[in-house]
């Protein structure tokens, strides 16, 4: 007996598109790999939530959906709910696939040690989607949904190592609105754009494409660019709700010290900032007014703040 999810979300019609031009694909296509791109804004986790939604209605088979960050594991929960799709997340210490239950979140170390024991069997997972599909970190599961439909989604389709490009892991793209006509049709806020010009001669580059993190935090955490970086925040940030992204955790500790010292409500956070302080860190974060918050390697996909108003990239990229 197939289920039927009635949608609690209402879509805007690029979104509406976007849906339909995916279903479009797993009903014809024989490519099980399909690549879906969408702007940082434009509801990524609202239009894969509703298909997620569609497909338990038409297909009646389970729907695993597969983040790399336990923030994104609860925000995702939480959007699927609000689509009308009950789930669980699987955590390290808790849930099974069950038969009451056709929806799973998970992260993919904890889906792929689950996998490894045989205490979660993957045949009858018709729909893999990955969110933030760019990091490497979910090829290694890719090959375990072996009769599953696969939906990456991302916002930038450019894989985060450069010796691995992703159109050696889907089949085909489907590319959602594009920044220019979210702002101009009023979906997402015009920013503002302030660039300070900053000498990256002495940056070097990894085996991975990008600026490596010993030599960010050597120029990044020098007494002039934390000076920098300083003049910036008080000329353009100061007194408004402010995250900043470093490339070190080294330098993103400079950052707190010197942030704190001029009498700058700051604190950081970064990937192997205990739980429990990281929530607490977040929760400080949300209802203090002002707060400044330096981060490295956390917070940079999907992270929902709406009281954020200034975002600083103390840092430099390649990409």
């Amino acid at each position: 007996m197939e289920k039927t999810l009635q949608s609690k979300t209402s879509f805007y019609g690029y979104q509406e598109r976007d849906i339909d031009a995916i279903f479009e694909e797993i009903a014809t296509t024989s490519k099980s790999r399909l690549l879906y791109q969408l702007p940082t804004g434009g509801g990524k986790t609202v239009v894969f939530s509703e298909i997620a939604r569609r497909f338990i209605e038409q297909f009646n088979k389970t729907v695993v959906i597969l983040t790399h960050r336990k923030e994104l594991c609860t925000q995702t929960s939480a959007t699927l709910k609000k689509t009308g799709v009950e789930n669980r997340i699987i955590s390290s210490t808790s849930n099974n696939f069950k038969t009451d239950c056709n929806c799973y979140v998970a992260m993919v170390e904890t889906l792929r040690n689950r996998i490894k024991s045989k205490k979660v069997k993957v045949q009858d997972v018709g729909l893999v989607i990955i969110d933030e599909a760019h990091h490497n970190s979910f090829r290694k599961l890719m090959g375990s949904f072996k009769k599953a439909f696969i939906i990456g989604v991302t916002a930038t389709p450019f894989s985060s190592d450069v010796s691995k490009p992703m159109k050696k892991q889907y089949k085909s793209l489907i590319t959602g609105e594009d920044i220019a006509s979210l702002i101009a049709n009023g979906f997402l806020a015009k920013p503002q754009s302030v660039a300070y010009e900053v000498e990256l001669n002495t940056l070097k580059t990894g085996i991975h494409g990008d600026y490596t993190v010993s030599s960010s935090n050597e120029l990044y955490s020098s007494p002039a660019m934390l000076d920098l970086l300083l003049q910036a925040y008080t000329e353009k940030a100061k007194g408004k709700k402010t995250l900043i992204f470093n490339n070190g955790i080294e330098t993103s500790l400079k950052v707190c010290e010197a942030f704190t010292a001029a009498g700058i409500a700051i604190k950081h956070l970064d990937n192997k900032t205990p739980n429990q302080e990281r929530k607490e860190i977040l929760q400080w974060f949300k209802r203090t007014k002002n707060a400044v918050l330096t981060s490295v390697s956390i917070l940079t996909t999907g992270f929902d703040e709406p009281g954020i108003r200034n975002v600083i990239l103390n840092r430099a990229t390649t990409s």
